[in-house]
């Protein structure tokens, strides 16, 4: 079992930056694909970006790209989403996910294992 604890959320001005975390139980973070989803009121789950086990690669969504910057420290069974240059539409609740799959990333949200309970990110205009 993996329980995931994600941190960081609040409100934020456009143009801004936030930090959210992750922290993972367990003994097993360092084979672990980690991902974060984000849902906005409304509408269905997306994918925001993920990283594979070592680190070595990940993908982001076309609509984060150049701004957020996922990382993960194994040694402290952490991952992180940095968030800069903020926009009303990042608005969402914002998810940490885990799949045991390790060796590559997914976008597809039914291919992770374990989740967060969420963290609140509001950008206003």
């Amino acid at each position: 079992q993996v329980q995931l604890v994600e941190s960081g959320g609040g409100l934020v001005q456009a143009g801004g930056s936030l930090r959210l975390s992750c922290a993972a139980s367990g003994r097993t973070f360092s084979t672990l694909t980690m991902g974060w989803f984000r849902q906005a009121p409304g509408k269905e789950r997306e994918f925001v970006t993920a990283l594979t086990a070592t680190g070595r690669s990940a993908g982001y969504a076309d609509s984060v790209k150049g701004r957020f910057t996922i990382s993960r420290d194994n040694a402290k069974n952490t991952v992180a989403l940095q968030m800069n240059s903020l926009r009303p539409e990042d608005t969402a609740v914002y998810y940490c996910a885990a799949d045991f799959g390790g060796g590559t990333w997914y976008e597809d949200a039914h291919e992770y294992d374990y989740w967060g309970q969420g963290t609140q990110v509001t950008v206003s205009s």
